[in-house]
C-alpha cells in the first residue's frame, strides 16, 4: 500500500498544554482509520494536523504531492445560500467557473440524496441533511483522503445510518477515510484500523478486529482495555 500521509515525531502545544506528543503515524491508501479516545485525547487536533489546519510545534508532516484531501467537521458551516450554492462555492474556490461549478455540484447532491433540496436555503436543513450536504461538498472535490471529525455525534439514529452508509460507499469506491468517533459500534462497522489516543499520545494502533477482539497484550495498552470497558477515568 502507498503512504498518503505520514507524521514523524509530531508535537502540538498550545502554550503549556501538550495536545499531541511524539505522534508517528502513516495513513495508507484504501484504509479506513478510526481515531478513538476520551474527550481531550487529541483526536480533533490530529485531524487538523493531517489536513494542514494546524502546524506542528515539532516534527514533520509528509504528504503525497498528488493527493487530494477534504475534511468534514462535526458541525459543518453552512452559507446562508442555497444547497446548490454551498457545494458550488467549494468548486469555484478550486478554480472552476461559476456556471461549471453549479453543473458539477448537481451530481454531488444526487450522490448524497439531496437533489430535490438543491434550491432550498441550506440553513433550513435538518442536522442530518446538513451533514450530508457537507459530505456532498467534500465528495465534489474528488478527494483521495476524506477526514471526518465526529461526523454523526449530534445526529439521530436514522441520520447516523444515512451518513454511515455514505462513508461506506465512499470507501468502497476507493476513498481513504480517517475519522474520529466515540461510537465504538460505528468504528467496528466502518474501520479497518483503530488508533487509540490518550493525553495526546498514540497508545494503540491495530487492525480493527485485533483491537476489539484480541487479548490485552495485543492492544499494548491497559488504558485502551479500560476505555473499551467504559472504565477509563
Amino acid at each position: 500500500m502507498t503512504a498518503l500521509m505520514q507524521l514523524k515525531s509530531v508535537d502540538v502545544r498550545f502554550g503549556r498544554v501538550a495536545a499531541l506528543s511524539q505522534i508517528d503515524l502513516k495513513v495508507m491508501a484504501g484504509q479506513r482509520v478510526a481515531l478513538i479516545g476520551a474527550n481531550g485525547s487529541g483526536k480533533s487536533t490530529l485531524l487538523r494536523v493531517l489536513h494542514g489546519l494546524l502546524r506542528p510545534s515539532a516534527g514533520s508532516v509528509l504528504r503525497d504531492s498528488a493527493m487530494r484531501q477534504a475534511m468534514v467537521f462535526q458541525r459543518p458551516w453552512m452559507l446562508r445560500a442555497s444547497v446548490l450554492s454551498n457545494v458550488a462555492l467549494s468548486l469555484w474556490i478550486r478554480g472552476h467557473r461559476w456556471r461549471e461549478a453549479k453543473a458539477l455540484a448537481l451530481p454531488a447532491l444526487a450522490r448524497v440524496g439531496l437533489s430535490e433540496l438543491a434550491f432550498r436555503n441550506a440553513s433550513t436543513l435538518s442536522g442530518g441533511q446538513q451533514q450530508r450536504l457537507a459530505l456532498a461538498r467534500a465528495w465534489s472535490l474528488r478527494p483521495d483522503v476524506l477526514l471526518l471529525d465526529e461526523p454523526t455525534s449530534s445526529l439521530d439514529p436514522h441520520a447516523k445510518r444515512e451518513v454511515e452508509a455514505l462513508m461506506e460507499e465512499f470507501a468502497r469506491d476507493g476513498m481513504t477515510l480517517v475519522f474520529a468517533s466515540h461510537n465504538l459500534g460505528q468504528v467496528k462497522r466502518l474501520a479497518t484500523r483503530v488508533v487509540y489516543l490518550e493525553q495526546g499520545r498514540v497508545l494503540a494502533d491495530l487492525p480493527v478486529r485485533q483491537f476489539f477482539d484480541g487479548p490485552l497484550l495485543a492492544r499494548t495498552s491497559r488504558e485502551a482495555d479500560l476505555f473499551l470497558k467504559g472504565e477509563l477515568a
